[in-house]
C-alpha cells in the first residue's frame, strides 16, 4: 500500500512539541512506514496536565464551546477523505469502512455541540415537604475537572471524538493518550480542533508508552475522570488503581445474535456477513456468536457461507476490499491458535481458517464447544461461530453464557419473542431485527459485567463528565 510518511508532533498547551524521540507507525497491511510521531514520557504528560489545569481556570462559555464543536464538525466533513485515508493507512481499515468512521465523527461532534447548548440541571420541588417550604432549589451541571482520555486503535478517529467532544461540551480540558499503533488520526483531529479555534490547553495529545503516561494520569490528583476504551484486564486494573477518580470503562464483548426460524434469511444474511467481518472483526460489537433455530440452521448456512467466501480480502486502500489485516501479526497468530484450539475440541471450520498471503480469511466455525475461546472470549478478529438451538430459552441462555454484556441482537417476526429477549438478554443494548454491531453516535452505548461501567454518546458522556451542584434559595 503506497503511502507518504507523515510526521506529527505532540500538542501541549497549544504548541506542537518535538521531544527528540519518535514513535514509528507502520501499516498493518504491508509493514511500510506510514508516519512517525513525537514520543512523550512522564515529563511531557505533566506539562500537558499543567496546561489543562490552567485552561480550566479560564472557563469557556457554553455557546462558545458549542460553536467550536460546530466548526470542528464542519472541518471533519470538509476533510473527510484525508481523515479516511489516515485511518486506513495506520489501522489497516478498508476505505469503505474508514469513510463511514469519518462520517460518524462528524455526527459525534455535531451532537456534542447540541448537548453543550442545552446542558442544564433541574428544578427541585422544595415545597413538596414541609422542610422545603419557602425555598427554591435547583441543580447546576458543573465540569468535573481535567479529563484523561485513553483511546484504542480500532476506531482511531471516532472513538477519540467520543471522548474529546463530550468533555469539551461539558467544559472539561482533556489530556489524550491515543493508541501507539494509531496516533496519526488523533493528532489530525487535534489539528482540526485547533483550527476550529479551541484555546490553548483545552486539548493536549501525548503519545508514548502506556505505562509511563498512564502512571502520571492515574497518580496526578488534578485528573478527575479517566475515560478508557480497550482491553478488559487493563480497564479494570486502571479502575482499581485510580479508586478516587471517576473511571469510565468501555471494554470488550463476545457479541451474540439470535436468528429465529421466522426471520427473513435473505434480508439478514448479508448484514450478518458484513457485521461479522468488517475491519477484520476488530470491533467490540462485531458479530461473533450466531445462534440459529434448528429448523433454519441449514438454510442459514446455505446462504451465509457463500456470502462470507465472496468477501474480498486484501489491501485496505483498494476501494473493493471488504476485509483487511489484523492490527499485527501477533494478533493474527493468536486468532489462528484459537481456531486450532476449537478444532482440537471437535469444532468444524465451515469457511476460511487459512491465510491469504499474510491475511486471515473470514472464518466461520460450527459445532464449537462453549469452553473454546472462540465461543466464550472476545475474538477481535475475522471469525464467527454458528450454533443451532431448539428453544428461545436455550438461545437466551447461550447468549448470556459469557462474562461480557455490551450488545446482543435477535432477528424474529414474533413481537413477543423480541420483547422477551430485550428483557432477558443481559447486555447494555439489545437490537431487534438489526445486527448488534449497529451503533448510532447519539445513542447510549455501553455494557455491563466485564464489558464496562458507563454509557457513551455525547448526551450520556457529558453527564458523566459533570458534577451536580445543588443550589438552595431562601425566599
Amino acid at each position: 500500500m503506497a503511502t507518504t510518511a507523515t510526521e506529527r508532533k505532540l500538542l501541549i498547551d497549544g504548541d506542537w512539541v518535538e521531544t527528540g524521540d519518535w514513535l514509528e507507525v507502520h501499516s498493518p497491511y504491508d509493514g511500510s512506514l506510514v508516519g512517525r510521531v513525537a514520543k512523550a514520557g512522564a515529563a511531557e504528560t505533566r506539562r500537558a496536565l499543567d496546561a489543562a489545569d490552567a485552561a480550566m481556570r479560564a472557563p469557556i462559555a457554553a455557546h462558545e464551546r458549542a460553536a467550536i464543536l460546530d466548526r470542528t464538525a464542519a472541518l471533519v466533513e470538509e476533510r473527510s477523505e484525508e481523515i479516511a485515508r489516515t485511518i486506513s493507512a495506520e489501522a489497516g481499515k478498508p476505505m469503505k469502512a474508514a469513510r463511514i468512521e469519518a462520517s460518524r465523527a462528524h455526527s459525534t461532534f455535531t451532537m456534542a455541540a447540541v448537548e453543550a447548548r442545552k446542558l442544564a440541571g433541574d428544578v427541585i420541588p422544595m415545597d413538596a415537604s414541609p422542610a422545603g417550604a419557602g425555598k427554591i432549589a435547583l441543580t447546576l451541571r458543573v465540569p468535573i475537572g481535567v479529563v484523561a482520555a485513553i483511546s484504542p486503535f480500532n476506531f482511531p478517529f471516532n472513538l477519540v471524538a467520543h471522548k474529546v467532544a463530550p468533555a469539551l461540551a461539558a467544559g472539561c480540558a482533556v489530556v489524550l493518550k491515543p493508541a501507539s499503533q494509531t496516533p496519526l488520526s488523533a493528532l489530525l483531529l487535534a489539528e482540526l480542533e485547533t483550527e476550529a479555534g479551541l484555546p490553548s490547553g483545552w486539548l493536549n495529545v501525548v503519545c508514548g508508552p502506556s505505562g509511563e503516561i498512564g502512571d502520571v494520569l492515574v497518580e496526578d490528583e488534578r485528573v478527575k475522570l479517566i475515560t478508557f476504551t480497550g482491553s478488559v484486564p487493563v480497564g479494570w486494573k486502571l479502575r482499581e488503581r485510580a479508586a478516587r477518580k471517576r473511571v469510565n470503562l468501555e471494554l470488550g464483548n463476545a457479541t451474540p445474535v439470535i436468528v429465529a426460524a421466522d426471520a427473513d434469511l435473505d434480508d439478514i444474511v448479508p448484514r450478518l456477513a458484513a457485521n461479522a467481518f468488517s475491519f477484520a472483526g476488530q470491533s467490540c460489537i462485531s458479530v461473533q456468536r450466531i445462534y440459529v433455530e434448528r429448523s433454519a440452521y441449514e438454510p442459514f448456512l446455505e446462504r451465509f457461507l457463500p456470502r462470507v467466501e465472496a468477501l474480498k480480502v486484501g489491501d485496505p486502500a483498494d476501494e473493493d476490499t471488504d476485509v483487511g489485516p489484523l492490527i499485527s501479526a501477533t494478533e493474527r497468530d493468536r486468532v489462528l491458535a484459537w481456531i486450532e484450539e476449537a478444532k482440537a475440541t471437535g469444532a468444524s471450520v465451515l469457511a476460511g481458517g487459512t491465510l491469504d498471503g499474510e491475511l486471515l480469511r473470514p472464518t466461520v466455525i460450527g459445532n464449537v464447544a462453549h469452553a473454546a475461546k472462540v465461543s466464550c472470549e472476545e475474538v477481535f478478529g475475522p471469525l464467527c461461530t454458528v450454533t443451532p438451538y431448539d428453544t428461545l430459552d436455550e438461545a437466551i441462555t447461550l447468549a448470556n453464557s459469557t462474562r461480557f454484556g455490551l450488545q446482543a441482537g435477535i432477528f424474529t417476526s414474533d413481537l413477543k419473542a423480541a420483547l422477551r429477549a430485550a428483557r432477558e438478554l443481559e447486555f447494555g443494548g439489545v437490537t431487534v431485527n438489526e445486527a448488534p454491531t449497529f451503533r448510532a453516535d447519539q445513542m447510549p452505548y455501553g455494557g455491563i459485567k466485564d464489558s464496562g461501567n458507563t454509557r457513551e454518546g455525547p448526551a450520556h458522556a457529558i453527564r458523566e463528565m459533570t458534577e451536580e451542584r445543588l443550589v438552595v434559595l431562601q425566599l
